[in-house]
């Protein structure tokens, strides 16, 4: 991990679209940062509206907070700003943003997708920023820590690819898995479908109900073969919960592969991780509740042939807002566990 800097001074912070859940986590997260101030909340649906109203747990914090319209004078020369925007609005934005703060890190998929050919078919749209593509760091520390140093545009990973990717990527890179054929089953809570109502969130639909979603053509599913290096069936699966997502996913073992090598590959690769931790129990998404944290393990079914790896995450926090204040803390040289917990709300 990289030494982090001394500031005499806070960073003065933004978020661009802060009324939906990813930016009031990040109002939460920030108001217990010892090193970011707040100085710019924008929400144009909410404009005019304080967040204590919106969200009352955020009364104590930010008692005073009014929601404003997006103005772009207003975010020039900060220190970091976040986009909590539609992918399309983020695209077209950011190349105002980038050059005149110190780093933007957006929290939509605007920038994940490597291969620029990709965004008709999974977002529907053409991407026309493609040298801000290129120079985009994809915001998963645990595996682009060196890259993000100094980075200027983070694109935060979707919160199910962080979850599939921490339990697969390090069986990919040590050769214990085949790398096709990986079938990546999710479940996440209601708050991943956004804050304003639809047939998908509301309480008579969720309630007492598990239904799969986006089969065959996840929009994350692209970026999960980025980032994970394997061909993957991703299917997640909404249940009646407010935040976490628990990925379980199957692979086939290459020869030699066994569930003490299984182990050792994830406790070698997260030896030195302050948020990802190797368990020896399935996975709870209530362990990480309200925290940064990721609780990985994977097994190995001798009867079947079959590894089975897992892990749990908040989606709001790691999977969201926490895991892009831990890539903004890489950014700016500053403690990379600032802010953000490592314990979840349990019991």
């Amino acid at each position: 991990m990289t030494e982090p800097l001394k500031y005499a001074t806070r960073q003065r912070v933004g978020i661009i679209g802060a009324s939906g859940y990813t930016g009031a986590e990040l109002l939460r997260l920030i108001a217990g940062h010892p090193d970011l101030e707040l100085v710019v909340a924008t929400g144009d649906s909410m404009a005019g509206r304080r967040a204590a109203d919106l969200y009352p747990s955020l009364s104590t914090a930010y008692p005073d907070l009014v929601f404003s319209e997006f103005d772009p004078a207003a975010a020039d020369g900060l220190d970091l700003v976040f986009l909590g925007l539609p992918h399309q609005a983020s695209m077209e934005l950011a190349p105002k943003l980038v050059g005149n703060v110190g780093c933007v890190v957006d929290l939509s998929a605007a920038f994940r997708l490597k291969n620029a050919s990709e965004y008709p078919t999974y977002y529907g749209f053409e991407h026309t920023e493609l040298e801000l593509l290129d120079q985009a760091v994809f915001g998963l520390p645990e595996l682009h820590r060196e890259a993000l140093v100094g980075a200027s545009l983070i694109a935060t990973p979707g919160c199910h690819v962080t979850a599939a990717t921490l339990a697969l990527r390090p069986l990919v890179d040590a050769g214990l898995i085949e790398p096709s054929g990986v079938i990546v089953n999710n479940v996440t809570g209601i708050t991943g479908a956004g804050r304003n109502p639809t047939e998908t969130n509301v309480f008579t639909n969720i309630d007492s109900n598990v239904v799969a979603y986006g089969l065959t053509h996840h929009r994350h599913t692209p970026e999960m073969e980025q980032e994970i290096g394997a061909q993957v069936t991703f299917t997640p699966h909404l249940v009646p919960m407010s935040r976490g997502i628990l990925a379980t996913c199957y692979a086939r073992p290459t020869e030699g592969c066994s569930a003490e090598r299984l182990t050792s590959a994830l406790a070698d690769f997260y030896a030195d991780e302050p948020f990802t931790t190797v368990i020896h129990a399935p996975p709870a998404t209530k362990s990480v509740l309200g925290s940064n944290a990721a609780h990985v393990s994977a097994w190995f079914d001798e009867r079947t042939g079959t590894v089975i790896s897992m892990c749990a995450i908040d989606n709001l926090t790691k999977g969201a807002s926490g895991g892009a204040m831990q890539a903004a803390n890489v950014a700016l040289g500053l403690d990379e566990t600032a802010g953000l917990a490592t314990i979840g709300l349990a019991p």
